[in-house]
């Protein structure tokens, strides 16, 4: 196949799904990468249409190898179907000998709060997932705020996810562990293996579609996606990845609990539920509202109200 032929499959990918992806809220285009020795037309065509649709280069890379793969299972090329089975991708149903323990596929509500007062404030306003997101390098203040994070949520039914700390939450005994791309990356060895074998579940933040295979391939109780709108709370690597790309991901992985992450208030609520994600995770819509437990009520409510 000849360079028009590849130039055609590419303006066909484009004319398909630029309206969904690179409309009001979709990203400036990027350079295309370097194919890698990869000479199939159609992985080369989506490479650069996924480039064109402001897919960073590791993100387009996964989609064209998905787009390829996807042709090959279909036995034709069509540019109108995005890319959304897990074979595509390469992800595989979890074994139960290396999976983490489970969570609900709906987490419903999730609260990132930044010390143990807090986590007990929201987890007695009725918020059925807490995280303690505490920011330190005291060994000593570490663990104490994550021992008081347990003993807050204690008898409230709030299930209590500690971010970064994974030592001092299984020492703990907390419900759940959340980390980022980058934790993930420098655990030590034997450290996943020692969270799965207590018991304990595991949350992995994801920001395209290269991390959340990553994440995946390691069977998590639940992925977060993210961030989705614009956020100043931290400084993010990547651009806000919008609803369309939320919707793909969701889409992409159905079926195991997904949490939604980024500059989300309610406001925001239908259209992110539509998307079809089970949880909504806020920080500043609780820890900046002059009253944290009227707000807590009145997100619940905006949650249940979009199944």
């Amino acid at each position: 196949m000849n360079d028009a032929s590849i130039a055609t499959l590419q303006a066909a990918i484009l004319a398909a799904h630029r309206t969904r992806f690179a409309g009001q809220d979709g990203l400036p285009a990027q350079p295309t990468p370097a194919t890698g020795g990869n000479a199939d037309p159609i992985y080369q065509a989506a490479l650069s249409a996924c480039s064109q649709l402001g897919f960073i280069a590791c993100d387009a890379h996964t989609l064209a190898l998905a787009w390829q793969r996807q042709s090959q299972r279909l036995g034709a090329f069509d540019a109108s179907l995005w890319p959304s089975h897990a074979a595509d991708f390469g992800l595989s149903a979890p074994d139960p000998a290396h999976a983490f323990a489970p969570c609900p596929q709906q987490l419903g509500l999730y609260a990132v709060l930044p010390d143990a007062d807090w986590v007990g404030r929201m987890a007695r306003a009725g918020v059925p997932t807490v995280q303690l997101r505490f920011k330190s390098d005291d060994p000593t203040a570490i663990h104490a705020q994550v021992q008081a994070a347990v003993a807050a949520v204690q008898g409230t039914g709030a299930r209590l996810f500690i971010n970064d700390h994974w030592e001092a939450a299984l020492h703990a005994g907390a419900y759940g562990i959340h980390i980022g791309q980058e934790d993930l990356d420098a655990l030590p060895a034997g450290a996943l293996q020692r969270i799965r074998s207590s018991g304990t579940r595991l949350g992995i933040s994801t920001h395209g579609y290269a991390e959340m295979c990553k994440a995946h391939a390691v069977h998590p109780s639940y992925i977060a996606l993210g961030a989705v709108f614009p956020t100043t709370l931290k400084k993010m690597a990547t651009a806000p990845q919008g609803l369309a790309r939320l919707a793909a991901y969701a889409q992409l992985l159905r079926g195991t609990p997904l949490v939604a992450i980024g500059g989300i208030g309610a406001e925001q609520f239908a259209a992110v539920r539509a998307t079809g994600v089970g949880s909504i995770a806020v920080v500043r819509a609780l820890v900046n509202a002059p009253d944290p437990e009227a707000a807590a009520t009145l997100l619940k409510e905006q949650f249940s109200t979009y199944p």
